[in-house]
C-alpha cells in the first residue's frame, strides 16, 4: 500500500459568533483546522490536522503542501514497520527544515501529516490508536520516540526503563479504563466573553451532572476576575476544583501580583501565566504562588522548551497539545519526560477535534507510561464534536474509550465541504 497523494483543506467554524473560546488574549476565535488527508492506492485513507482560531490557517495549509511531496510515494507498511520514519523525513529535511527549526507553522504542518499516518496506522492494525502504541513493545516504543536533544534529561535506557517498569500491569489498568473512563474537567463554563449569568448558569448545570473540575479564562482585569471567580465558587462549591486560565497575557510580575488576589478562590493551577517561551518566568511564577501549581503546554513548540520546563521545576502540570507538538511521535516524547519528572499530564483539548485526540494520548499515558492517574484530568469543551465520523463520548465527567480504528480524527466529507473557507 502506497500513499499517493495529500489533500488539504482549509476548515473554519464560526465560533466567534457566540464568543466561544473568548479569553484574554483570543477574543474572538473562529475554530480552525488545517486538515489533510492521505491518499493511498488502497481503500484506506488518513486523516490528520492541526488546530488553529481562523486567520492563518491558510498559511498552515500551505505549510502542509510544500511538505507533503516528503509522504507521497511512501510505501505504507514500511512507515508502519518504522514508525518514526515519516517523522524523521518531515523534521530532517535539509532545507525546510531552516524555516522552523521544529516550530511555527511548519512544525504545526508536521503535526498535521505526521497524525493521519499514525491514523492510517491505527486502520490498517484495526485498532484505536490508544491500543495500537499499548500493544507496542517498550523498544518499539522508544523507537518511536525522537529524543535527540533530550539525552541531558532523558537516555533511551531510561526511557525503556520506564516503560518496563509498567509492563507487566499494563492489562489491569486497560480494564480499569474501559470500565471506568478517564477523569475530564470542563472550559465551557468559564469563556471570558460569556456575560456573568451566562457563566452562573453553565456552572450550575454543570455541577448537576456531576462535574467536579471546572476552569475559568482570566487576565482581562483582576477584580473582573475576582468577582467571576466568586460566583463560579457560590454554583460548584468549595470541595470542587477550579482552574484558572491567563491565555499569556501577563508578564513575570502581574501574573505574581493577580494570583495574589485570586489566591482567595483556592485555584488549582493557573494556566499559560505568561509566555510560554519563558522558562525562567514560569519558574519565578511557580515559586512566587506555590502552593497553587502553574500548569502550561498548549502553546509549547517542542519537546526541547517542555524539557526546560521540566528541569527549571516551571509547571506543576504537563499539557501537552497534540497539534501543536510534531504529532504522536513528539507527544510520546514529552509523556516519557514528565514521568521521569512525575509531573502530571493534563492535555489541552477543546478547539477542532483536540478532545478527540488527546483522549488516546492520557489513555496510552496511563496504561504504558505514568501508571497514575492522581492529579491527571483531560479538559473537554463541548463544541463541534458533531462533525466528526468518531466523536469523542464524555458521561459523568469521564471520556469513555474509543474502540473504532483509527485517531478519530475523521471528520465527515459533508462538514468539510460546508465550512470549507472562504465561506460560502
Amino acid at each position: 500500500m502506497k500513499i499517493v497523494g495529500v489533500d488539504t483543506i482549509d476548515v473554519r467554524f464560526p465560533t466567534s459568533r457566540g464568543l466561544h473560546g473568548s479569553d484574554a488574549m483570543n477574543p474572538d476565535p473562529d475554530y480552525s483546522a488545517a486538515y489533510a488527508i492521505l491518499r493511498t492506492d488502497d481503500d484506506l485513507t488518513g486523516h490528520g490536522f492541526t488546530f488553529t482560531i481562523g486567520r492563518g490557517n491558510e498559511v498552515v495549509v500551505a505549510a502542509i503542501e510544500a511538505l507533503a511531496p516528503l509522504v507521497v510515494g511512501l510505501d505504507a507498511e514500511e512507515a508502519f514497520a518504522d514508525p518514526s520514519l515519516v517523522w524523521r523525513r518531515l523534521t530532517g529535511d535539509s532545507q525546510l527544515r531552516w524555516i522552523g527549526p521544529e516550530k511555527g507553522a511548519i512544525h504545526l504542518a508536521t503535526a498535521a501529516l505526521v497524525n493521519a499516518v499514525w491514523d492510517l496506522h491505527a486502520k490498517h492494525a484495526g485498532k484505536p490508536l490508544w491500543k495500537l502504541l499499548v500493544d507496542l513493545t517498550p523498544e518499539q516504543l522508544v523507537d518511536c520516540v525522537p529524543l535527540r536533544y533530550l539525552d541531558d534529561a532523558l537516555t533511551r535506557d531510561e526511557a525503556l526503563d520506564l516503560l518496563r517498569a509498567h509492563e507487566p500491569t499494563k492489562a489491569a489498568r486497560e480494564a480499569e479504563l474501559l470500565a471506568n473512563g478517564y477523569p475530564a474537567y470542563t472550559t465551557s463554563v468559564g469563556w471570558l466573553g460569556y456575560p456573568d449569568e451566562q457563566v452562573r448558569e453553565l456552572a450550575r448545570a454543570a455541577h448537576a451532572d456531576g462535574w467536579t473540575h471546572f476552569k475559568m479564562k482570566v487576565g482581562l482585569d483582576t477584580p473582573g476576575d475576582a468577582r467571576r471567580a466568586a460566583l463560579l465558587r457560590e454554583e460548584i462549591g468549595a470541595d470542587a476544583r477550579l482552574m484558572m486560565d491567563a491565555n499569556q497575557v501577563w508578564s513575570v510580575p502581574e501574573a505574581i501580583e493577580a494570583m495574589r488576589v485570586l489566591a482567595e478562590f483556592d485555584p488549582w493551577w493557573i494556566e499559560e501565566p505568561t509566555s510560554p517561551d519563558d522558562v525562567l518566568g514560569h519558574a519565578a511564577i511557580a515559586r512566587a504562588v506555590a502552593p497553587i501549581r502553574v500548569a502550561t503546554g498548549e502553546h509549547v513548540q517542542n519537546r526541547v522548551v517542555f524539557k526546560q520546563l521540566l528541569q527549571a521545576d516551571a509547571i506543576g502540570f504537563c499539557q501537552i497539545d497534540a497539534c501543536r507538538l510534531g504529532g504522536v511521535n513528539e507527544v510520546l516524547a514529552v509523556l516519557l519526560l514528565a514521568a521521569k519528572f512525575g509531573v502530571p499530564v493534563c492535555p489541552h483539548a477543546g478547539g477542532v477535534g483536540l478532545c478527540e485526540l488527546v483522549q488516546h494520548l492520557s489513555a496510552f499515558d496511563y496504561v504504558a507510561v505514568s501508571a497514575d492517574l492522581t492529579d491527571r484530568v483531560i479538559e473537554y469543551v463541548d463544541h463541534l464534536h458533531e462533525h466528526f465520523v468518531s466523536p469523542v463520548v464524555v458521561q459523568d465527567g469521564r471520556y469513555r474509550l474509543p474502540l473504532e480504528p483509527g485517531y478519530c480524527a475523521e471528520m465527515h466529507a459533508d462538514s468539510l465541504e460546508e465550512h470549507r473557507f472562504p465561506w460560502r
